[in-house]
């Protein structure tokens, strides 16, 4: 006899996504990390299917319902549906496929789980992007031109050319490495509940204890009044256009950069640094591209939830909202600039929220057939679009786990994760740090920006991530 498989309906974060899905810009997170080792494809085949086992949560599909259903739901499974691990034949442009595939194939919430792991062994270069032109050669060629742009609109000029697909750490030089790339349908979870599956697949695999390390400790701050806010009331910039491709979709860059430097007891993070550094970049970009100055909105993940194997599994983030207005990034003291955003972020942090905010809670409410909640949620979204915020950075921080799956393979040196990038923000920028090292991912929509754009913001943000250091 054959037992119903539990449901569970959409938590708000899930419906509303569910609501506004497009073929032309699937949903995805992609996760991909970098192994200096080989792994053996049955041993891995085995372990991540125990460990998705172990956080059962992310065994999900998507029920079938009628259209006078009053919610989505989740339906539970004990297995998976299809095979999540594959072993694409290994090659020069395996690994920029595999990204391509990131951004144009959502695994489907139909089956069980929505989610995929590719393992591409032998990928050769690492920095780079899923585009099938040198970016690393614009990256190079290109540079001389992009010097005398930062000093005309006022900026330092970039450090000296450096060769394309350059490789500060020695380890990112070896093409004999193997590269684990996850992609997620961001409907269903968001990727650090899937990288906690992933540590537990490192752990049952390798042997190796794969527990979090504990969080940093922050000197405590004396309290403060209310931090000097701009405005939320004034619709917010948008990133200038660039050079747009024909093709609908994402495009994405990756690279690795040193962490910037911060004394000890400073009053700010490292993540307010990235977050004034994102804030600058793209004033700087508008600046160049001649938009009107307006005030900037950077959309901030916030996961409170623990990183050990009791962590929920599923979309855990709520979302803030930190404003920059426009004089304050006109040539900013950096020290005052840093102190300013430390004081919001750590507001914006403590405040009690739901993770979409209030108005989501109640549009995602079951009253009415889910079919005509979700008309109502696309149009509202079009409404709203011109108060959506300029851009998302998404600061995953310190990788907590070693990710270490055994002497053959070894422990993880390089992890880069990418959020969607869908209209009207047209660009997210992700971070995280492993092994001492920053690894951004810019991801755009290519209504927006090209490749070239690409390029050439992430030579903007290297500039001004080093700038921060003058606030020390």
């Amino acid at each position: 006899m054959t037992s119903t498989p539990l449901r569970i309906p959409f938590p708000v974060v899930d419906e509303v996504a569910r609501h506004c899905l497009q073929e032309e810009e699937p949903e995805t997170v992609h996760i991909e990390v970098h192994l200096p080792g080989q792994l053996d494809p049955v041993r891995l085949r085995k372990a991540f299917t125990e460990a998705l086992h172990r956080h059962p949560r992310i065994l999900m599909r998507e029920a079938p319902g009628r259209w006078y259903r009053r919610r989505y739901e989740w339906e539970l499974t004990s297995e998976p549906d299809v095979e999540v691990v594959s072993f694409p034949a290994p090659g020069r442009d395996a690994l920029r496929d595999a990204r391509t595939r990131a951004l144009v194939e959502a695994p489907p919430l139909s089956a069980s789980p929505p989610v995929r792991l590719e393992v591409v062994e032998g990928a050769g270069p690492v920095e780079g992007s899923e585009a099938t032109d040198g970016v690393g050669e614009a990256r190079a060629g290109g540079r001389g031109s992009r010097v005398g742009s930062l000093a005309g609109a006022g900026g330092v000029p970039l450090r000296p050319p450096v060769p394309p697909q350059r490789h500060d750490c020695p380890q990112l030089g070896r093409p004999q490495g193997t590269v684990l790339f996850l992609t997620i349908n961001h409907t269903a979870l968001d990727g650090p509940a899937c990288l906690r599956v992933l540590a537990t697949a490192a752990e049952l695999y390798g042997g190796k204890d794969n527990a979090p390390a504990a969080p940093p400790v922050r000197t405590p701050e004396p309290p403060q009044g209310p931090p000097d806010t701009p405005s939320n009331w004034s619709k917010p910039a948008r990133v200038a256009p660039g050079a747009p491709e024909p093709s609908p979709g994402n495009g994405l860059l990756v690279t690795e950069l040193p962490l910037p430097h911060r004394p000890k007891g400073s009053p700010y993070t490292v993540n307010d640094q990235l977050m004034v550094t994102t804030a600058l970049t793209i004033a700087h970009w508008n600046r160049e591209h001649g938009a009107r100055p307006r005030p900037l909105r950077i959309t901030m993940p916030v996961d409170d939830r623990p990183r050990d194997t009791s962590m929920p599994i599923g979309n855990g983030t709520r979302l803030v909202e930190v404003p920059f207005a426009p004089q304050e990034l006109d040539h900013p003291p950096m020290p005052d600039l840093l102190r300013r955003t430390a004081t919001r972020t750590r507001a914006l942090k403590s405040l009690p929220r739901p993770q979409l905010g209030h108005g989501a809670s109640l549009l995602t409410a079951p009253v009415t057939p889910v079919a005509w909640r979700a008309a109502l949620t696309r149009g509202l979204r079009r409404a709203a679009a011109p108060w959506t915020s300029t851009t998302l950075l998404s600061n995953i921080g310190r990788i907590p786990y070693p990710l270490d799956f055994g002497e053959e393979a070894g422990r993880a040196h390089a992890v880069w994760f990418s959020a969607p990038a869908r209209m009207p923000r047209g660009l997210t920028v992700t971070t995280a740090s492993t092994a001492g090292r920053l690894h951004l991912a810019l991801r755009w929509s290519r209504s927006l920006l090209g490749h070239g754009d690409g390029a050439h913001l992430r030579d903007l943000f290297e500039h001004y991530l080093h700038t921060t250091e003058a606030g020390a």
